[in-house]
């Protein structure tokens, strides 16, 4: 990672604010209040008011948990039954897309940098090979609804009974940390591994050395989706709070919460221009903010096209994709061009 002067430097108020804001029980124990709550499906779409910014590609059907392979230059989602992934040439706009079988439905899509992306499913973990379609899986314990890859190499894999798999592509071995009402994302920076509960709106620390939870926050009222950066943060939209929440993952401590305007959905990172995308399907637009003042600063809002619940940046051209989760296609936006 190039060397960067520190986001945090600018933002100690902000962030002891912010801490105290941020949902903690006032006994002993560092972990929040627990809630049970019914995590958002997603938050209904209007029929779009203007016509999407950008180009759009026709797509065989909804696209969920689009996601960005620099290796193939692949813009990758799962179709409308999670069964089958669609690819999307990202050199050729405007082409039509190619679907690869999957063995079963799967959650997520998460890339692993080398032409490969993993996907979490019902008692395995596949890895498909983009260029060639190639599937592989592993067999897991558990229904799967998450995955991240490790700075060792090893895959981190959550699961709906709240338990985050360990595992090792080169040995086989794997370990088990539980202790979650469930694993709806996960979050691997250089500093470490976190898991979004959905059910508790909660962050949590995975201290991998010790086999256990760490520390806890609470993550807004109701979050949705979650990003990483090359700082470390952790970017996590609170759907029903309205909130953009900005973690620093070294200590896990709420750095920023910033009001969206709109109930934020999709979230994804641009390391190079340093803004984060946010969709808001409320109003089907994505608004762009850079966080290096401290406080979220708006610096580009386009309009989507309708049900924009997944978002990717391409980290060669900064072109931003969205995916209609209801068949409108893929949108690019070059977001260097007025809206």
């Amino acid at each position: 990672m190039n060397e960067r002067p520190s986001p945090w430097r600018i933002a100690v108020v902000v962030a002891t604010a912010a801490l105290l804001a941020a949902g903690c029980s006032d006994k002993s124990s560092d972990e929040p209040e627990s809630v049970d709550l019914e995590p958002l499906s997603q938050i209904e779409s209007p029929d779009p008011a203007a016509p999407p910014s950008g180009s759009v590609t026709v797509s065989p059907s909804g696209l969920h948990s689009t996601t960005y392979d620099s290796a193939s230059r692949s813009v990758v989602a799962l179709d409308d039954g999670g069964a089958a992934l669609v690819v999307f040439d990202a050199d050729r706009d405007g082409s039509a897309p190619r679907t690869v079988a999957l063995p079963g439905p799967a959650a997520d899509v998460v890339p692993v940098g080398d032409g490969t992306v993993l996907l979490p499913m019902d008692q395995q973990l596949a890895r498909v090979d983009i260029r060639s379609s190639k599937v592989d899986t592993t067999p897991v314990d558990g229904t799967l609804l998450s995955a991240a890859v490790l700075d060792d190499g090893r895959f981190a894999v959550g699961d709906e009974r709240g338990v985050v798999h360990i595992l090792d592509p080169a040995t086989n071995e794997s370990q088990t940390i539980d202790g979650l009402s469930s694993v709806g994302a996960l979050a691997a920076t250089q500093f470490g591994l976190a898991a979004l509960d959905r059910h508790q709106t909660s962050l949590t620390k995975i201290d991998l050395d010790s086999n256990k939870l760490g520390l806890a926050l609470r993550a807004g009222t109701g979050a949705a989706r979650v990003a990483t950066d090359d700082y470390g943060r952790i970017l996590v939209t609170d759907a029903a709070g309205g909130q953009l929440l900005v973690y620093s993952s070294d200590d896990l401590l709420l750095r920023q919460r910033f009001p969206v305007g709109a109930q934020p959905w999709a979230v994804t990172y641009d390391d190079k221009s340093n803004v984060v995308w946010v969709s808001t399907p409320a109003d089907n637009e994505v608004v762009g903010y850079t966080l290096d003042t401290g406080i979220p600063v708006e610096s580009g809002r386009f309009t989507t096209v309708k049900q924009p619940d997944s978002i990717v940046v391409d980290s060669d051209t900064g072109d931003l994709f969205v995916g209609s989760a209801t068949g409108d296609g893929l949108q690019r936006i070059p977001t260097g061009a007025p809206a």
